[in-house]
């Protein structure tokens, strides 16, 4: 729950920020001046950015969210018994080893979101972030492949 809270106090302080930008922008473009035009340009795709930016995180959030309740829900959820650190984090030599269980089944079905999922979470406990939001978002990605299916 502290996580949705600060997300959420980070997603309106950005919105604030973008809000206050595209204002400066659009006062640029009153003064009468080519470089304060160009500047004001320029601030107006700073707020683009970031709003999708923002959206897309959101909705990350809010996908990877669902698919772990569904995990959950059927008591399925990877980690869960892995020893902790003082900071809540799995202890990484725990995590290494339970990593290749979800590799193996990710190579035996690799369409199955919910390998993808776990191997993401698997990612996450070993510490590689990049590898575990790619494999969280291939693993959305198939579950609404699949959902469009049915």
């Amino acid at each position: 729950m502290k996580g949705l809270i600060g997300a959420g106090v980070m997603a309106l302080l950005l919105l604030l920020y973008l809000f206050l930008v595209t204002q400066l922008a659009f006062r640029l473009f009153s003064v009468d001046n080519a470089v304060a035009a160009g500047i004001g340009i320029a601030l107006l795709v700073l707020p683009l950015l970031g709003g999708w930016a923002l959206v897309a995180e959101v909705l990350f959030g809010i996908r990877s969210q669902r698919l772990g309740g569904i995990l959950a829900g059927e008591g399925d959820l990877p980690g869960v018994t892995l020893p902790r650190r003082p900071s809540g984090r799995p202890v990484r030599s725990a995590a290494d080893a339970e990593f290749p269980i979800h590799q193996a089944a990710v190579e035996s079905d690799p369409d199955s979101w919910r390998n993808w999922f776990k191997l993401g979470l698997a990612y996450d406990a070993c510490g590689d972030r990049r590898r575990a939001r790619q494999s969280i978002r291939r693993a959305i990605a198939l579950n609404r492949g699949s959902a469009a299916a049915d």
